[in-house]
Parts: C-alpha cells; structure tokens; sequence
C-alpha cells in the first residue's frame, strides 16, 4: 500500500471520487428514463433496460476501487486507470452500432461516460501517478 499524503494527490483523488459518484448518478438517471418512458408506453428495448441496469450496478464496484486506490492500493488504482480508459470507449462503440439504439438513449450513455473520461485523465496525470511509481 502506497501512502497519499501530497496535496495535489489527494485532490486528484477526491475529484475522481466525485467523477465516480457522478458517472453513478447519470446512470439512474438513464435507468429512471428508460422506466418511466416504459411507463407511458414508448417504445423501449430489451437492450436499453440491460444496459442501463447493467451500468449503474457497475458504479459502487468503481467508487470502491477509486475508493482503495485513494487510500493507496496499487491494484485499484491499476484496475481504474485500466477501466476508465476502456469503459467510455465502449460504451460509445456499442451506441454508434447502427440501430442498436434511439439517439436519445445514446446521447444520454455518451454523457454517463464523460466523468469516467475524467477519472482517465486525473489518474494518468502526474499528481496521481506519483503516489505509485513504477515497479522496478
């Protein structure tokens, strides 16, 4: 376990776990879209219900590991920089799939991983990369 006493780290930090708690509040939101077109009869997909239901059990999974890595464990910190690096990009992917998707719905998954897109950067800059150095 690394220690994270340097100020700029610990901002770095905090902001990530706010972009986390963000990325999971988006996410309910989308969900509670998806329900309440449901509910008023618009037409809503197998696929929109899945995906969204499936993307807001993700976000406590992620905010514990921001949550590890903030306190210094190199493997959350190394699972984060991996998945926010990945997630966005797939999750966009998915919704550029002609079809797959109303625009709407798209529109609102493309916003959901902007935060995660932030959590990216904010690990991979210098502030918190320097509480875990390379392993020689």
């Amino acid at each position: 376990m690394t220690t994270i006493d340097d100020a700029r780290t610990h901002e770095a930090f905090d902001m990530a776990k706010k972009c986390v708690t963000l990325y999971g509040v988006i996410c309910a939101i989308t969900l509670a879209t998806v329900a309440a077109l449901s509910i008023i009869d618009h037409t809503v997909t197998t696929f929109m219900w899945v995906r969204a239901v499936i993307l807001l059990a993700i976000a406590p999974a992620l905010h514990r590991q921001i949550v590890g890595a903030s306190q210094g464990a190199r493997r959350c910190y190394e699972r984060m920089r991996t998945v926010t690096v990945v997630m966005p990009i797939a999750i966009i992917g998915v919704d550029l799939i002609p079809g797959i998707c109303p625009t709407w719905y798209a529109v609102m998954q493309a916003i959901g991983a902007l935060p995660l897109v932030a959590v990216a950067f904010l690990l991979n800059g210098s502030g918190s990369r320097a509480a875990f150095p390379a392993s020689r």
